[in-house]
């Protein structure tokens, strides 16, 4: 049994106060708002949301929580502190975090006074950076040291309205980051029983999740939405649709594009997108998704042609030209775009691509490459290391081993990564498109 004060009886306060309890844990619930704690010190829930009042109420009764605004009394017998208060919008985007840093400071103000060690829980939605400064605000309050007399852990919940009981006991992954193992242990004792794996991360790793997470769901509720409304002007079951779409697990569900790195090409994802936007304009109907798919793409190649140019390099290797790696399709090749634009600027280009036989192209493909890159036979070369040593960059935009550790292996090159073959141990003379 563990002694848990929770700050802010909302949505996420309320549950978490009654299925803590219900763990087996004494949890007291502290909020400003007196008609909430009035309802928790009479077995009712502060909120209205499936289960919790029928456990708000058995809890109460066996007398395993109550609530109060008093935060001295309430983290003073305590030893962890979950932060549920929350985080409102700003009219400019920003999220008003006046409430979480009031919290650090009244429980800085308690743990001058106590001289047991203090896990603070911070599961409120909270910007990256706010792990940081809520310890700092903690350490002038206290007068106490981080990670000697508290520890402070991101933990954000992942609790929908609605079914939120559910998800405190179920949720996807049970997501801890600290630079505390002390607190860490005691976080894994706490949730033990919870039907969830225990992923430990960066702090400012579990600080972005939610902001991830949600803006995704969002943006797949407005892509559907603009499938559903193609699909009705063409007396299409756009859920029909939808449910074939949603069995593709492989692809479609999965984490297969969700890497971060360089723009797509090929044929197929260019044409189909370009397709479906035709269509809907067609219909006449607005599709602000579906449009700004390519020029998101278009944004990613010039991300990486400026990082190559800032480089102010003249001699340049291009380490796989083709739309993927283990096919010489160079049809819409985000490489033969960028390829075009270096050797327009003036620079020396190497290329190096196993998969490409000049010889061996056919159709359009060729006559692709010919347009974009006349002189490509000058270009491309089956020596691998005749591009190393004739080049001062080296952009690598397959996923091939043999392009394993080259900034190890080169240290007077300067490396571009378009696709993080590097994942660790990288050195200055590496850089990465969007890590």
């Amino acid at each position: 049994m563990k002694k848990i004060s929770v700050f802010g009886l909302g949505y996420v306060g309320c549950v978490s106060l009654g299925c803590l309890a219900k763990m087996g844990n004494k949890v007291v619930g502290i909020d400003i708002n007196d008609h909430k704690i009035n309802l928790i010190n009479q077995g009712k829930p502060s909120i209205i949301e499936k289960e919790i009042g029928s456990i708000i109420y058995e809890e109460w009764n066996n007398r395993k929580l109550y609530a109060t605004n008093d935060f001295h009394k309430a983290v003073g017998e305590t030893d962890i502190s979950l932060i549920c208060v929350g985080t409102p919008a700003k009219n400019d985007g920003n999220l008003n975090l006046n409430f979480i840093f009031n919290t650090a400071k009244q429980i800085g103000q308690v743990l001058r006074e106590k001289n047991t060690f203090h896990v603070i829980v911070i599961r409120s939605t909270v910007l990256p950076g706010t792990n940081k400064k809520y310890g700092e605000i903690i350490e002038r309050n206290s007068k106490k040291k981080r990670n000697k007399d508290f520890a402070i852990v991101t933990n954000p919940e992942f609790m929908r309205e609605g079914s939120a009981v559910h998800d405190f006991y179920n949720p996807p992954l049970t997501l801890l980051a600290c630079d505390n193992e002390k607190a860490i242990k005691i976080m894994r004792e706490l949730y033990e029983g919870i039907n969830a794996p225990i992923e430990i991360t960066d702090i400012n790793v579990a600080e972005i999740i939610k902001y991830v997470n949600n803006s995704f769901h969002a943006l797949k509720v407005s892509f559907a939405n603009e499938v559903g409304n193609i699909c009705k002007k063409l007396s299409i079951d756009s859920h029909k649709v939808m449910d074939i779409f949603c069995k593709d697990k492989y692809l479609n569900i999965s984490s297969y594009y969700f890497r971060p790195g360089f723009a797509y090409g090929g044929s197929c994802l260019t044409k189909d997108l370009k397709g479906l936007k035709t269509l809907s304009h067609q219909l006449s109907l607005d599709a602000p998704i579906l449009d700004a798919i390519e020029r998101s793409n278009d944004n990613q190649k010039k991300l990486a042609f400026k990082m190559i140019i800032e480089k102010e390099k003249m001699n340049i290797g291009v380490l796989g030209l083709s739309f993927k790696i283990g096919t010489d399709d160079l049809r819409y090749s985000p490489m033969v775009e960028i390829t075009e634009k270096l050797l327009k600027r003036g620079c020396s280009v190497l290329i190096y691509d196993e998969n490409i036989s000049l010889s061996k192209l056919l159709g359009v493909n060729k006559r692709y490459i010919e347009k974009h890159i006349p002189y490509m036979s000058e270009l491309i070369t089956d020596d691998f290391d005749y591009v190393i040593q004739n080049s001062d960059l080296l952009v690598i935009s397959h996923n091939d081993s043999k392009y394993l550790n080259l900034h190890y292996k080169y240290p007077d090159k300067i490396i571009i990564d378009l696709v993080k073959i590097n994942s660790e141990n990288v050195t200055d003379n590496y850089d990465g498109i969007c890590w």
